[in-house]
Parts: C-alpha cells; structure tokens; sequence
C-alpha cells in the first residue's frame, strides 16, 4: 500500500448494513470496495452470499470477489496478498479503497499481519482427510484439545477446516498453534487503518437477517444450489457446509421441509451474527462500535481527509 494516510474498514455482523453503507458512500466519493468477506469469493455462490449483482458491481467496483472456484481453498494469508494488490490498483488511479466485510480474521491479518506459520502439505491434509472421513469430526477435534486446549477452545467443534489446519501446522512443525500465534501478538499494526464496526441493535439486526433469508429464497437460493451441485461440486466442500447452503441441500435431499429449511438458516444466520460480534469486540482493540448513522458520519470524514492526502 502506497499510501500512508490509513485505510478505511466498515465491517460489522452479517446484515448490519455494511454494503448498503458503500453504495451510500459511493454517490459522493471514488470509492472502490475491498471485499473482507470469505464466502463472496467463490464463483457461482451469490444468492446465498448476498454477494453484490453484476449491476450493482458496475456502479460501485468490488475486488475479492468471483476469484476462486467452490473447490479451491482460499485463506487469510490468500486474502491479505490479493488485498494488498488491490489496494495498489485501486490508488494507482487515485480512487479511495474502502475495506468491507465481515470476516474478522481477514481484517485482523490485513492490518497487524500474519504468524509465521507454515504452508500446508498435501501429504498431511490427505492423512488427515482419510482420519476425519473414518473418525468425524468429533474424533479431530479432541485429538486437537489434547494436543493443544488453548488453540482448541477458541474454535468451534464443527469447523473442519480449522481443525484440521491447527493438527497440521502441529504435525509439520512440532509446536502448537497457540505458541507460533503468541509471540506476534496482533498488537502493532502494520497497515494503518481507521475501523468501524457497525452493530445494529439486537431487533434490528434479526429482523434484516429473517427478511434477506426470505429474500434468498424468494430470489432462487434453492434452484443456486441445485445449479452449482449438478456443476459437479461435492455438497462435502467447505464452501457449501456454510449456515446456509448445508441446510438448501437437506431440503433437496427432503430431510426437512421448505419452511424449516428457512427457520434453520434464519437460526443460524443470527447464532453466527452473535459469534462475530463477541469475536470482533475480543479481537479489535482498535475498532469504533457504533450504529448505522453514526458509522456514516465516521466514513465520511475518514474519506475526506483521505482525498486531501
């Protein structure tokens, strides 16, 4: 990043109204989105991910997103050199990058940067593949605890892939996740960043997500589904056992019903807008939490002293 003047980050839960915030902004000032979000990065995934339209793509220029296929990983470490590239472009032609989403972890490696941990083995995921096809999850995830509880209790039971990364960094190096982690800290910035993180309150907030789930499914959420599994993708990748897309795929399957399919993802979509509102207040010692208006008015005036640089 050229600049020194710090960089711009709306984040805030899923349906707090980040986007809508952008766009507002992007009627008054050269705005161009750096997008923090983890699932808007996958092709052929965009009504489950309330991924932007192509329209609204062309008003308002989003980079990150539509850049990997459903079956290929994509990282922290992936987002922070695609990010840094961005934000060179969209400076080299003297707009202003505004950082949005809500994947904390990607912000937080953006702006204090990264562990130094090792790159994956294939040999090892494949071990470690062939272990959680025969034991579960369940299995993985007490053999991470053993090895290291520090690093086991701040992830979830059910997230494989983390799982999985913390046993192979474990088996690659010799030292628990935890201990490489500790060291870096996160507490000095290496990019300078202004970030505001949008928490609406508690009615609000469920009530947007209840409305854009029923809006999914209205806009074709089950048809997106049907359309990228016939494409060949396995309903087992990652991309596709999100709060989301794993619950569109038991209806298909007629494990439950439309109206519980909707139930189940509204239920989830506010669990995980609580888990990223506890993550990013225990995470983000330098973030502002503040509501929609007030958000606004912070932007604004970050912008401007951005254009003056």
């Amino acid at each position: 990043m050229a600049s020194k003047t710090p960089l711009i980050i709306i984040t805030g839960p899923t349906c707090s109204g980040k986007t809508r915030l952008a766009f507002k902004l992007a009627k008054d000032y050269p705005i161009e989105v750096i997008s923090a979000d983890s699932m808007q990065v996958y092709r052929h995934l965009d009504i489950g991910t309330a991924k932007p339209s192509l329209h609204e793509r062309a008003f308002l220029k989003h980079h990150l997103v539509d850049i990997v296929d459903p079956d290929q990983e994509f990282n922290a470490g992936m987002f922070v050199q695609e990010a840094k590239k961005a934000l060179v472009d969209v400076e080299s032609i003297s707009h202003i990058p505004l950082v949005v989403g809500g994947t904390g972890l990607y912000i937080k490696a953006l702006v204090y940067g990264l562990s130094n941990v090792p790159k994956p083995s294939k040999d090892i995921r494949y071990f470690l593949s062939k272990i959680i096809q025969k034991r579960g999850k369940e299995y993985m995830y007490n053999m991470l605890k053993r090895m290291d509880p520090s690093y086991a209790s701040s992830i979830t039971q059910g997230d494989r892939s983390k799982i999985a990364r913390a046993l192979e960094i474990i088996f690659i190096t010799g030292k628990r996740p935890s201990d490489i982690h500790a060291p870096h800290s996160f507490s000095r910035p290496v990019i300078p960043a202004h970030i505001v993180c949008i928490v609406p309150d508690r009615d609000t907030l469920y009530n947007n997500i209840n409305s854009r789930v029923a809006s999914m499914v209205d806009k074709g959420l089950v048809r997106e589904t049907e359309r990228v599994l016939d494409m060949g993708y396995s309903p087992e990748l990652p991309s596709l056992k999100n709060f989301t897309y794993r619950h569109v795929i038991s209806y298909m399957h007629s494990k439950v019903s439309l109206d519980r399919m909707i139930q189940l993802i509204q239920r989830d979509t506010r669990h995980f807008a609580k888990r990223q509102i506890t993550w990013f207040r225990a995470n983000s010692p330098r973030c502002t939490f503040v509501d929609m208006k007030e958000a606004g008015i912070m932007a604004k005036e970050w912008i401007k002293k951005y254009n003056q640089q």
